[in-house]
């Protein structure tokens, strides 16, 4: 298998109202790329955050007297952490500058998701509010413009527990199930397998932030070409929910 990995160069500053499958039709026209079927295109969550208009204003929060308490304890400032709370459906862990909660969208992470990096000062972009909705009409715009098929995910950077360091991950997706199970296939030495499950949107997620970054690099879509499960993951009705670990199986927050 060889991929393919090509960042989109040509993304301007995304502002609310921007039509984010537009603006990717126009980038791909710019660079003389034509989409082929099986090519998977990769958003960062905050250019939807922003085209959908769901920017925060932080010096608008009142902070509640969870926030002052969780603020002092996590040293983080009071406003974000209220900001936080009111994305989340729960806290699950507080600790010297992070605070671990589950989403409204049942995503467990750091700071709800929240980021206040590639946008001005005193603003932050959450989530957005539904994911896989936006990579359904991406997706579908996009293939009813090329006769193409194709998938969207939308990725966010996270960390993971017992590692250092952040990761690209898939928090919405469209056209391709993110979650490949393997259980009943044969490995090298001829045994089933009985457990394997492959997170394939978050592996998809991880490669194109390495074209991504974290700074200034200014590539905020990646195509990925020739992936070759493509046609055995193909699902135009599933989303990311599969991915999520129901909570009566996470060991880690009983």
């Amino acid at each position: 298998m060889t991929l393919e990995l090509i960042g989109l160069k040509e993304i301007p500053l995304v502002k609310k109202g921007d039509n984010i499958a537009n603006i990717i039709k126009n980038d791909l026209e710019k660079e003389n790329i034509t989409l082929e079927d099986g090519d998977i295109i990769l958003i960062a969550e905050t250019l939807i955050s922003k085209a959908e208009g769901n920017i925060i204003k932080l010096e608008e929060l009142i902070p509640s007297k969870e926030a002052i308490e969780i603020a002092k304890k996590s040293k983080k400032d009071s406003k974000l952490v209220e900001a936080i709370l009111q994305s989340s459906n729960e806290v699950v862990e507080v600790g010297p500058n992070f605070i671990v909660t589950e989403t409204k969208h049942g995503f467990v992470c750091a700071n709800a998701g929240i980021d206040e990096s590639n946008v001005e000062d005193g603003l932050a972009t959450p989530m957005p509010l539904n994911p896989d909705k936006s990579a359904k009409e991406i997706r579908e715009f996009l293939e009813k413009e090329t006769n193409k098929k194709i998938a969207i995910i939308i990725t966010d950077t996270q960390g993971r527990a017992f590692r250092v360091g952040a990761i690209g991950t898939a928090i919405g997706c469209s056209g391709i199930n993110p979650l490949w199970t393997r259980v009943g296939e044969k490995d090298l030495y001829g045994r089933a397998l009985e457990t394997t499950e492959v997170a394939t949107a978050d592996e998809l997620a991880a490669a194109s932030s390495l074209l991504m970054g974290q700074a200034d690099e200014g590539i905020p879509i990646v195509l990925i070409r020739g992936f070759d499960a493509f046609n055995t993951l193909r699902d135009t009705t599933i989303g990311i929910k599969p991915l999520i670990r129901p909570k009566e199986f996470d060991v880690f927050r009983k």
